[in-house]
């Protein structure tokens, strides 16, 4: 409708409401400060001079519930992206595994591959931007030929594809085999599932792919991680670098734990990675925790972020 504009006169602020800043509620207060970092300080004194805020406040918890969670008996599960691998930060998770702190591993088909490479030479990680112009990215002979050989192998025995290569990795030669996360697991007892889209990783368009074969170990390895998961409960489990084939993993293992029957409500997750993404917070941090569980999210570099958090777990220790 038209017709004349009436003039919109300034609200008079006269009269508002306000209170004493000693009687208001802060979400920050000095003591939760940081304290300047001192030369030659201690990890454990740059550990506490850390701000109690925020990310800082997450490490500290999360290093918490994880310890807290060992030393009764409850699982801590890892589930990791190749980016950990192909970060450096191998070492570390077999440190873990060694010392107790991980019971469990799960990858995604292209974690493999780079565990692999690094037990068989030291290397890994190809220059991609550079093979895929000749049609070359992913044509590694040694890394299609054994792993494919290995879950064919596998599989008639009966096992997933993360025991059934880390198998083949601790009974070979490989002289970097010390490096491998799966053939860590078969030393240690300690599972290691691989969980597969069929044609996202490179070793599927070798002629030794047998999709039959990666289809049913992977399937095998399903079974055992909800296995895993049945037993969570009191636990903790980790996200490191997957944002979405694993996020999808757990929530369907949840979902198949809690249909059998397993009480899954009370435990901790968390989700680290470069960047917040929808799975890794909808499916590992927030839906699996609803029922009385915690879920956080630390968002940075792994090769920074990972050895943070495990030198803090030691030293809550």
């Amino acid at each position: 409708m038209k017709g004349p504009r009436q003039r919109t006169e300034p609200l008079s602020f006269e009269g508002i409401r306000r209170r004493s800043l000693k009687e208001r509620r802060s979400k920050v207060v000095e003591g939760d400060l940081a304290i300047p970092y001192r030369k030659g300080s201690s990890f454990r004194e740059f550990l506490d001079s850390l701000p109690d805020i925020l990310g800082a406040k997450a490490l500290r918890a999360i290093a918490r519930h994880i310890v807290e969670a060992r030393k009764g008996g409850r699982p801590v599960i890892l589930g990791m992206g190749a980016h950990v691998i192909k970060t450096g930060l191998s070492p570390v998770i077999i440190d873990l595994m060694e010392e107790g702190m991980i019971t469990g591993v799960a990858m995604n088909g292209a974690g493999i591959v780079h565990d692999f490479e690094m037990a068989y030479s030291g290397t890994t990680s190809e220059d991609v931007d550079t093979e895929i112009d000749e049609g070359m990215f992913g044509m590694t002979e040694e890394t299609g030929r054994v792993i494919n050989e290995a879950i064919k192998k596998g599989v008639k025995d009966g096992l997933g594809i993360g025991e059934a290569l880390g198998r083949e990795i601790d009974g070979s030669s490989c002289p970097h085999k010390e490096l491998s996360i799966l053939a860590t697991g078969i030393r240690l007892n300690i599972p290691v599932t691989v969980h597969v889209a069929i044609g996202t990783d490179v070793v599927h368009f070798h002629p030794e792919a047998d999709g039959w074969a990666i289809g049913e170990g992977s399937m095998i390895d399903f079974r055992i991680f909800c296995g895993m998961v049945k037993d969570l409960e009191g636990g903790v489990y980790l996200n490191i670098g997957s944002a979405v084939i694993l996020p999808e993993v757990f929530l369907k293992a949840i979902t198949v734990v809690r249909n059998l029957g397993h009480r899954v409500e009370r435990f901790t997750t968390v989700n680290m990675d470069f960047i917040r993404h929808y799975r890794p917070m909808t499916n590992v941090v927030k839906r699996p925790t609803k029922r009385g569980g915690r879920g956080y999210h630390l968002t940075g570099h792994h090769e920074i972020m990972v050895p943070l958090l495990v030198a803090a777990m030691k030293e809550a220790l």
